[in-house]
């Protein structure tokens, strides 16, 4: 009897060394839950930190362009509109008199069309404020000028114009190098 008790005792032992060794079973197919952020970024505007737009006589024009500005939009919004708007400081030289003086009133702007490679970038719709020379408007330092706009669109974008300026110097204009800015602003 004690052997068949130790050959059944042997048996279990058997059997439980195999049941635990025996290899997992694997699942068919399994899944791995990934994230990542896509992060809030800025609007920004960028222009040329100076331009020399020439030179003419009292009562003449002069007219120059003021460089590539710049708008990248990398807000990542639902919404990636936005508006780019263009002021203008007096112009002086000397002392600043009334002849040494050129009102933002007398100077023209018109962005015209994108350029660059590539001029634009993102969805939505991309504006000029003037697209040709026709449609060029006085400057203020009271009134922003719409310069570009972007309407729509989702997530990043960006745009390039090379404005043009249109001087209209006064015929009491003394001769002198005439300073002022141009500032665009973007929202």
């Amino acid at each position: 009897m004690r052997t068949a008790k130790i050959c059944l005792a042997g048996a279990a032992a058997a059997a439980m060394v195999g049941f635990l060794a025996a290899p997992a079973s694997a699942a068919p197919t399994d899944t791995t839950t990934v994230t990542f952020e896509v992060e809030v970024g800025t609007l920004d505007i960028d222009a040329p930190a100076t331009a020399d737009l020439g030179s003419g006589a009292p009562g003449s024009v002069i007219t120059g362009q003021l460089g590539t500005v710049t708008v990248t939009d990398s807000r990542g919004a639902a919404d990636a509109s936005w508006v780019a708007t263009v002021t203008a400081s007096v112009f002086q030289t000397g002392g600043g008199s009334p002849p040494e003086t050129v009102l933002p009133e007398e100077i023209d702007y018109w962005s015209g069309p994108a350029v660059g490679t590539p001029p634009t970038t993102g969805d939505g719709t991309f504006t000029e404020g003037q697209l040709t020379a026709g449609d060029a408007a006085p400057l203020s330092s009271v009134t922003p000028l719409t310069a570009f706009t972007h309407s729509g669109g989702t997530g990043g974008n960006s745009a390039n114009w090379n404005p043009t300026l249109v001087v209209n110097v006064p015929l009491d204009s003394i001769a002198g190098i005439y300073t002022g800015t141009v500032t665009h602003s973007v929202a």
